[in-house]
């Protein structure tokens, strides 16, 4: 059924804010994480003494398509390092994780099945001619595990069967083993059923499960997107049914559920972990390659723009385990956190807050996302996510130039030795759409047939700021792809230390963001005026948005919640103004570390 296939790394490359995005990934701690982070530098997959389960897979998950992104010489030698450690150490029989062969009935394939994932992201970015046999090899010992029964999916692993399919729709494209179907029915009929479990997710609780795990669910989004073909069954859009069950009791305004780290409800004081920013977008990058329907490439975008820069710091050495909505502050918590299963710091930023599950597979996020702007199906090449990008392939380039999500302007310059249908999506919200100057109907995707030689298309379109009403009568704002958030200024205090053998220190210690500005606002005005700026060195720079909005507020009786000093109420206590009418700058989410995004209309 699928509708779109992903380009690779030789074939697309990042420009403009996105590629200045990617190198500053590079620069910060992805690009470092092999230097300064025991579980990365002396990890059990290549020998050392280190954590040997999930941490090197998610980090080279992310690293190695920056490194070739990026064409940088020296992070596609590291990751070959690491790659060739990790088949060195394969054995005979297929078996590759660094376990002992006693401990293999006990152990929790989770980490088989990200590794498998990963040597597929390998091969797709390097070629490397080993790695389809090594595959191969991995799964054909896992299918003889599971169907002898030394095996069994439990745990993480039971949680997370899917991501088996990213190596078993690999190797089905190019065996014709029965094994390999046989396989996928095993780990489906050993995984969790989550549709039997949304009950579960309508009322929050303070207890850890596996079954409300925010990242299990940000993951199982894909769940039948890559499963379904292999196993021969009708495509359902189950997503949906359980996205909209997620959104309905968990959601957030930029997209997110909340999770910290269980599923928590629709208060904008409660936190959701990095980890499922990157899974979820990963999610919706598949359900729309598989699916073609543009609400995920939507949904997809609302996090990119959002979620996933307001969560990591602008040098990105730096991250928090859990965002908020409105968090006035990131300061140690103590005695009694406000999240229902994370521990106190894990709104600070620094080096693995909380669990260091995020430090590794944050990386992934923004190039994954980058390999999404444009796919292909036989004759047919669509803009799926319009960011700077150069599309290069044997007959045709096709670069875009555009500042997208600031501004809502592209110019596409295509050269192409053959004729070719060349479709670009358009968003729900655009309005007034332009193609080269002239206005065209509404519409969710434009279509052209592109002949040989050159071709230039202009496209254009506005998009209205909105108030969205959130729950216990808020209000937040957004703009096309952007959502708007009242920023509170802050000072950052450094903590250096050494804890359990790893060392923080500069720049990849930990920080406080301890707020130095009001924050207790409420809109007196739905009159709203879009300033449009400059992109500047840091495309989603705390400091130079390069997008905001004026707005019109005024301050009132907001209150902290009982028994907190630097948690807003999740409710205002009083909305009745106490001050005069203020003009504020809203800035985008993702620009706003400290920030008010649900706010009363008084």
């Amino acid at each position: 059924m699928k509708k779109w296939n992903f380009y690779t790394s030789n074939e697309l490359k990042p420009q403009g804010w996105i590629k200045r995005q990617l190198e500053i990934q590079a620069e910060g701690l992805s690009g470092n994480l092999d230097k300064v982070w025991r579980d990365v530098k002396d990890s059990a997959w290549i020998g050392g003494n280190a954590e040997g389960w999930e941490r090197v897979p998610y980090w080279l998950d992310g690293f190695i398509p920056l490194a070739y992104l990026l064409e940088n010489e020296d992070m596609i030698a590291r990751a070959k390092k690491y790659v060739d450690a990790i088949i060195l150490q394969q054995k005979p029989n297929g078996w590759i994780c660094p376990c002992n062969e006693e401990a293999i009935p006990t152990y929790d394939t989770w980490a088989l099945q990200l590794i498998s994932k990963v040597l597929v992201v390998y091969y797709e970015c390097s070629g490397d001619t080993r790695i389809p046999d090594v595959i191969y090899r991995v799964m054909k010992n896992y299918y003889e595990l599971l169907s002898a029964g030394t095996v069994k999916l439990f745990d993480w692993g039971k949680f997370r069967w899917f991501e088996t399919f990213i190596a078993i729709n690999f190797l089905k494209k190019r065996y014709d083993d029965a094994w390999i179907t046989d396989l996928a029915k095993i780990i489906k009929d050993q995984g969790t059923d989550y549709s039997k479990l949304t009950h579960l997710w309508e009322r929050p609780l303070n207890k850890w499960t596996f079954e409300t795990h925010i990242v299990n669910i940000a993951m199982m989004l894909k769940q039948e997107a890559l499963s379904h073909d292999v196993l021969g069954e009708e495509y359902t859009d189950s997503a949906e049914k359980l996205w909209s069950v997620l959104t309905k009791y968990n959601g957030t305004v930029t997209g997110l559920f909340t999770g910290d780290e269980c599923l928590s409800g629709l208060s904008a004081i409660q936190g959701t972990e990095l980890c499922a920013v990157a899974e979820q977008m990963y999610s919706y990058e598949w359900l729309f390659a598989m699916t073609g329907e543009n609400k995920w490439a939507e949904r997809l975008e609302r996090l990119a723009f959002n979620a996933l820069p307001a969560t990591i710091s602008d040098d990105m050495w730096t991250h928090q385990y859990v965002q908020m909505s409105n968090q006035i502050a990131c300061q140690n918590l103590y005695n009694k956190p406000i999240f229902r299963t994370n521990g106190p710091e894990a709104h600070l930023f620094g080096l693995e807050p909380h669990y260091g599950c995020c430090t590794s597979n944050f990386n992934q996020a923004w190039p994954k996302f980058t390999l999404s702007s444009f796919m292909h199906n036989g004759n047919t090449i669509i803009s799926a996510v319009p960011i700077p990008s150069t599309l290069k392939t044997e007959d045709t380039v096709i670069t875009l130039s555009t500042e997208y999500p600031f501004e809502n302007k592209f110019n596409y310059t295509i050269k192409t030795k053959k004729d070719f249908t060349f479709k670009v999506r358009i968003p729900s919200f655009a309005n007034n759409i332009t193609v080269n100057k002239k206005g065209v109907e509404p519409c969710t995707e434009l279509t052209f047939d592109v002949k040989c030689g050159q071709t230039q298309i202009e496209i254009s379109y506005e998009a209205k700021i909105v108030m969205v009403d959130r729950p216990y009568d808020l209000k937040s704002v957004t703009c096309g792809s952007l959502v708007f958030a009242l920023p509170i200024a802050y000072e950052k205090k450094m903590h250096e230390y050494v804890k359990d053998g790893v060392e923080r220190k500069y720049p990849y210690c930990d920080y406080e963001y301890i707020p130095q500005s009001a924050w207790n606002y409420a809109y007196s005005s739905c009159n709203f005026e879009l300033v449009k700026k400059a992109i500047s060195t840091l495309p989603f720079s705390s400091k130079t948005p390069p997008v905001t909005i004026k707005a019109t507020v005024k301050k009132i009786e907001w209150g902290l919640e009982d028994g907190y000093e630097t948690v807003c109420a999740k409710i205002p206590q009083a909305r009745k103004p106490i001050g005069e009418q203020e003009e504020i700058e809203l800035y985008p989410y993702g620009c706003a570390k400290l920030r008010m995004t649900e706010l009363p209309l008084i």
